[in-house]
């Protein structure tokens, strides 16, 4: 009796066995609606084109040879879905808990620390477009110079100061004579 019993669950305990796997990524096609994969399972198994869900707002290509897990509905290995992926060789470490980021391989992220939010452009610009405007409410310290107009004649902080520390003004009663320097500097 039991062995008709655990004959008939053999194919179950099969479907059960199969419904998860850990992969690791091959290809990435990411020019459709659906991102998908091509993804190597057991030790001879490769499926291609998985679909690959993501978190809303959030998207990405990894590398191949990325970690993945993939969920088979029902056991039916012929139609899975890569759930989530990670990539240890480009991962940043040493987060302290509750911390979240944001990263890619070149060292680039958007670090929510304990302390504050840190950005990191890996030597890269960090650019902001197709803003109306930028609105910060808070103090602004550069270590760097602060240029606008940057595109055409526009100048730094450091140049608009010299221009206004250095100017003179004619005299109301001194037509064409220049006063003196001002007597606050900026």
């Amino acid at each position: 009796m039991i062995d008709q019993i655990q004959k008939l669950m053999a194919p179950l305990q099969r479907r059960i066995m199969l419904s998860i796997g850990r992969a690791v990524l091959n290809a990435v096609y990411d020019g459709n609606p659906v991102q998908l994969v091509q993804a190597s399972m057991l030790s001879d198994e490769v499926r291609d084109k998985m679909e690959r869900m993501t978190e809303y707002g959030f998207t990405s290509v990894p590398f191949p040879g990325a970690q993945a897990v993939a969920v088979f509905v029902g056991g039916e290995r012929g139609h899975g879905v890569v759930i989530a992926t990670g990539d240890h060789r480009s991962r940043m470490k040493g987060l302290q808990p509750g911390e979240v980021a944001i990263y890619d391989d070149q060292g680039q992220s958007v670090h929510l620390t304990r302390a504050g939010i840190v950005v990191k452009g890996a030597g890269k610009p960090v650019t902001i477009t197709d803003a109306p405007k930028a609105r910060f409410e808070m103090d602004i310290e550069a270590t760097g110079e602060i240029k606008d107009r940057c595109d055409s004649s526009g100048k730094t902080m450091a140049q608009m100061r010299t221009t206004y520390n250095g100017h003179t003004h004619n005299e109301n009663n001194n037509p064409g004579g220049p006063t003196n320097q001002p007597n606050q500097q900026m």
